[in-house]
C-alpha cells in the first residue's frame, strides 16, 4: 500500500517561502507522475504543479507560474514544492497525489494515491 506524507507546511507572512516535501513509501512505488493539489473549505481541490518521474517534465497552474517551482528526489521518493512570493490567496490544504497514468493530470480523478494534507497560511 502507498503512502504519501506530507511537511512543510506553516504560517508564512506574504512575500515569504515555504517548501513542501512529499514523501512516497510502502509498496512497490513506481507512479508515472506526482501532483500537487491545494484546497481551500467550499471550494473544489485544485492543480497547483505536477512532475513526471521519467523525464523531470513539469506543468505549473497558471496562478503559481513563475513563483512555485516543483521537483523530485528518484532516490528519496520525494518530491518538493518550493513555493516563494506567496500570497494571502495561496493559503489553503496543499495535498500530493500520484498516478500510475501516463502524463501529468490536472485532474483529482486522475490520481491514485493522496496524502492527507499540509496547511499553509499565507498572513497579509
Amino acid at each position: 500500500q502507498v503512502q504519501l506524507v506530507e511537511s512543510g507546511g506553516g504560517l508564512v507572512q506574504a512575500g515569504g517561502s515555504l517548501r513542501l516535501s512529499c514523501a512516497a513509501s510502502g509498496g512497490t512505488f513506481s507512479p508515472y507522475a506526482m501532483g500537487w493539489f491545494r484546497q481551500v473549505p467550499g471550494k473544489e481541490r485544485e492543480f497547483v504543479a505536477g512532475i513526471a518521474w521519467s523525464d523531470g517534465s513539469t506543468l505549473l497552474a497558471n496562478s503559481v507560474k513563475g513563483r512555485f517551482t516543483i521537483s523530485t528526489d528518484n532516490a528519496k521518493n520525494t518530491v518538493y514544492l518550493q513555493m516563494l512570493g506567496l500570497k494571502p490567496e495561496d493559503t489553503a490544504v496543499y495535498y500530493c497525489a500520484a498516478t500510475d497514468r501516463h502524463g501529468i493530470h490536472v485532474l483529482t480523478s486522475r490520481y491514485d494515491y493522496w496524502g492527507q494534507g499540509t496547511q499553509v497560511t499565507v498572513s497579509s
